[in-house]
């Protein structure tokens, strides 16, 4: 027996149940997530030893990405693209160096590198974060505002120019300038005389 299509009172099918919201996914998926595509491409191929793996893996970020978008969409596309990317190359390294029981009888023996930094990177990383954030200091308030916006919460162009009050173009400047200087200052080039922003 075939199952017949619901319809409405004018004779036309009705959508299955959760199609209307796998097409917002779908128009959503399209929007935010496949323009990523090359980021995440590059994102996988500097962070998976394996070149051969990373279509695979790209599409494993995809069908998650898609999947946890059909109970919710998410705020932040990018984001949450690539945590999704970074928690699957973790369980696939967790997969790939799991030993069988029956290989070691004494765990203790296996000389297992742990994921802890050691305190020669937890040095060196806290005085990279030191030189940042006094280049962040001397930038313009301006300038260090919308750089802040940009790379750390992650707000588009547009989302800045709403949020500081400007105009796109100008935050463009702003966005410009500040990685400019930042680059400089971090390169060790002496600053440029600041203009008023």
């Amino acid at each position: 027996m075939v199952k017949r299509p619901d319809i409405d009172w004018e004779g036309a099918a009705v959508n299955p149940p959760g199609a209307e919201q796998a097409a917002r996914v779908d128009a959503w998926f399209e929007e935010h997530v496949l323009p990523l595509e090359a980021s995440l491409m590059q994102f996988l191929e500097r962070n998976w030893r394996n070149a051969s793996d990373v279509s695979d893996l790209r599409q494993e970020v995809y069908v998650r990405v898609y999947q946890a978008a059909l109970k919710q969409i998410p705020e932040k596309p990018r984001q949450f693209l690539f945590a999704t990317a970074r928690n699957l190359l973790i369980d696939r390294v967790r997969h790939e160096s799991v030993i069988p029981i029956e290989a070691a009888s004494d765990l203790e023996s296996l000389e297992i590198a742990s994921d802890v930094p050691g305190p020669e990177h937890a040095a060196i990383a806290r005085d990279e974060l030191r030189r940042l954030q006094a280049a962040l200091d001397h930038l313009p308030p301006r300038c260090r505002q919308a750089l802040v916006l940009a790379r750390i919460e992650d707000l588009s162009r547009t989302e800045i120019a709403r949020t500081m009050g400007i105009a796109e173009i100008t935050v463009s400047q702003y966005l410009t300038q500040g990685i400019c200087a930042l680059a400089d200052t971090l390169a060790g080039k002496p600053p440029k005389p600041r203009r008023k922003t």
